[in-house]
């Protein structure tokens, strides 16, 4: 169950049932006075089953045992709340924090969704299978907020916070400059590609994303750790990779919009997405969610870029080439 990558620093995989990303690398970090735990995994059985044989594997006394949280997605940070102890602290930053300060519910999204053309009533359905929804963290404990360059010291190992928003506005890896390794969170994947999701105009996270890529393209790293899937070294021939997806992306959208105007949700339906779905009927509708982030995301950094404008029809945003 667990697996020794470093000195005193090993990788539980915590399963995340019925979801592509298939598990979450939780990151377990020995010290002589205090453990770290990086990211947790879901509320949810299955992942607390997980989590406690990898730490009894380990002989971790969780009284001992601090937590970093890269993000506020609940497959990082929905089961944080079942482990940590009142000796516990919770690092995390600051963007993210305030989201669930200022938290009122989905409706705000659900609203917003519907201006992009997302039927609402689905919308609503998607919710309710929402693993965010589903298996969040019941409370919230106190958190201890870190930011860009604070550090985190545990045995030999000592970190740097490497703020990189975009997958979230408030996202942050840690950087080991000595050992030469990036624990990447949801930042940088192998094998696929981190969602970028917009749900406000007041955001361009794909902007804030390409810059985070460019961040931490400069760092010397042998060795990421990412959130999800493998292991993998030459972050800077993934991050070029990264790049030119968005670039294609964005293309495509252009492309797309050649046609004439359209919503948000009419691009998404016609944009290419690597799933084993035929047509765009038969993605699940959580499935259709992600994929409408993505393409306000896209429209929206398109916009901001002077390439798109905008015009509202019957109380729904469209897009067209300016």
């Amino acid at each position: 169950m667990t697996e020794e990558i470093l000195p005193n620093l090993f990788r539980i995989k915590i399963p995340l049932p019925e979801n592509p990303l298939k598990y979450l690398n939780s990151y377990v970090i020995m010290g002589s006075k205090r453990n770290l735990i990086i990211d947790t995994g879901l509320n949810r059985k299955e992942c607390l089953d997980a989590m406690q044989t990898g730490l009894h594997e380990l002989n971790l006394d969780l009284g001992e045992t601090d937590f970093f949280i890269t993000h506020l997605h609940a497959d990082h940070f929905g089961l944080v709340s079942r482990l940590v102890t009142p000796t516990s602290k919770t690092y995390f930053n600051r963007p993210d924090t305030e989201i669930i300060e200022a938290w009122g519910g989905w409706e705000s999204m659900i609203n917003y969704g519907g201006r992009n053309g997302f039927p609402k009533d689905a919308l609503r359905a998607a919710l309710n299978s929402h693993p965010g929804f589903k298996f969040s963290s019941k409370w919230i404990p106190e958190l201890s907020i870190l930011g860009d360059d604070d550090t985190i010291t545990i045995g030999d190992y000592f970190f740097k916070c490497v703020e990189t928003p975009g997958h979230t506005r408030g996202h942050t890896c840690l950087y080991e400059p000595t050992k030469k390794i990036l624990i990447s969170g949801d930042h940088i994947l192998i094998d696929i590609t981190p969602n970028i999701q917009c749900w406000s105009d007041q955001d361009d996270p794909l902007k804030n994303y390409l810059a985070s890529l460019d961040k931490v393209h400069e760092l010397d790293v042998d060795l990421v750790l990412p959130g999800h899937r493998r292991l993998f070294r030459n972050h800077r021939k993934r991050i070029a990779e990264l790049k030119k997806h968005h670039r294609n992306r964005a293309e495509e959208v252009l492309v797309i919009l050649s046609k004439g105007p359209e919503n948000a949700f009419q691009v998404a339906s016609e944009m290419s997405w690597d799933i084993t779905y035929k047509s765009w009927e038969q993605f699940p509708v959580t499935q259709k969610w992600f994929a409408t982030g993505e393409a306000i995301a896209h429209l929206r950094y398109l916009e901001k870029k002077g390439r798109l404008l905008r015009k509202t029809e019957e109380e729904v945003t469209l897009f067209l080439l300016n």
